[in-house]
């Protein structure tokens, strides 16, 4: 029986070759980030009010003028074909049918044409890394005229973080053929079976026509997160003259970037450590979170991702000055599982956990869980220091 997110997740171990496995679940060096995202968030404490009118709880949040029915959202997770077969388009959908966002990677294996048309109703996001400027202009371009509604900047990736089980499992851009791969393949034929057909699947938006794949060596930069390392703030200026909408930098988690990105007009903050997937020294998400919504004094929406596993994890940074929280693993565990279905499952499982957990609070709007906050047993202890509201999203 899947009760809870753990269970998607061991689930998914018995269902996916392990280097697939291995590339969902590896995180930098020895793992200690990725530990503290989920360990800093069980150890903060929210104070239940008692005797308030729970009959409806409203989990709904406006963003940049649309609605969300939960303060969730998909984060952009790279090569989601690897999981499922268009698996981009079925977690798109599965967002779509909730009432949340979906943000496409530019490592996605499908066309970001082909993700929008999958839920043309649907919020949608575009993440963009720079490795070429004028491949991420084609991309801006192309989210542009497809009707995306925001475009998410990566900044957290000037090198890839070192992903040792990656390297033990020979991962990498193009897929060369090992008789320890064959074997994990021959292990999980359901997998095998499933992809077969479709072949190793490719970097879909790393050509504007999609005539082909792109070239070798692009691919193989985008797995390892080659980026350009000379893109700086002034370099914003250069996204702005593309891109009108909303603007917002992910992997932010100091203050004086925070400071940094309202100087440059960014319009949100994604706080993020990548899944504790680049700097194993790096603070938790959760614990740099209020630092972040501090800085920015409601001028700005502020999300986070990393760790949320439950939807009392939700609550939890929500107390601390979240807009909303994405997730990455969770939706790919439930994509491995049950395709679109068991993605939907995740998301249903975090939100009537999130409904319970503000009923048990007395919270019957999001806006009132800033007031449930007790104090954090977290690394620096005026990082639970949150602001006693959320703002509304401009």
């Amino acid at each position: 029986m899947l009760l809870n997110i753990e269970d998607y997740r061991r689930r998914t171990r018995a269902v996916l070759p392990r280097f697939v496995h291995d590339y969902i679940e590896g995180s930098a060096d020895d793992g200690h980030c990725m530990r503290r995202n989920a360990g800093d968030l069980s150890g903060i404490e929210l104070t239940p009010r008692v005797l308030r009118d729970t009959t409806r709880v409203d989990t709904s949040v406006e963003v940049f003028g649309r609605k969300w029915a939960l303060p969730l959202g998909i984060a952009p997770t790279g090569l989601n074909g690897l999981v499922r077969p268009e698996g981009d388009r079925l977690l798109a959908a599965a967002a779509g049918e909730a009432g949340i966002p979906f943000s496409l990677s530019t490592a996605s294996n499908m066309r970001l044409e082909d993700v929008r048309a999958a839920a043309p109703g649907g919020m949608q996001w575009m993440q963009l890394y720079v490795m070429h400027r004028e491949m991420a202009s084609q991309i801006v371009e192309r989210a542009r005229k497809d009707g995306y509604q925001a475009l998410v900047l990566t900044v957290d990736v000037p090198v890839s973080g070192n992903r040792e089980l990656d390297l033990r499992n020979g991962f990498r851009m193009p897929f060369r053929p090992t008789p320890r791969l064959a074997w994990d393949l021959v292990s999980h034929p359901r997998w095998s079976l499933r992809m077969a057909p479709r072949g190793a699947p490719d970097f879909a938006n790393l050509t504007p026509s999609g005539s082909g794949a792109g070239s070798t060596s692009m691919q193989a930069a985008l797995l390892a997160r080659a980026m350009d390392q000379s893109l700086v703030w002034e370099s914003l200026a250069w996204l702005r003259g593309m891109w009108k909408g909303p603007l917002l930098l992910k992997g932010v988690l100091h203050p004086d970037d925070a400071r940094m990105a309202l100087d440059h007009g960014i319009d949100g903050l994604i706080v993020s450590n990548h899944g504790g997937r680049q700097n194993d020294a790096s603070p938790s998400a959760i614990s740099a979170l209020p630092r972040v919504a501090n800085a920015v004094a409601g001028r700005i929406p502020v999300f986070m991702d990393g760790g949320i596993r439950r939807g009392g994890d939700i609550a939890k940074a929500l107390a601390l000055g979240a807009m909303a929280v994405f997730v990455g693993r969770p939706t790919l565990y439930g994509l491995a599982v049950g395709g679109q279905q068991g993605a939907a499952a995740v998301l249903k499982i975090l939100a009537d956990e999130l409904v319970r957990n503000m009923t048990l609070l007395g919270a019957t709007t999001v806006r009132d869980l800033p007031a449930r906050r007790l104090a954090a047993t977290l690394q620096a202890a005026e990082a639970v220091e949150a602001p006693d509201a959320m703002p509304l999203a401009r």
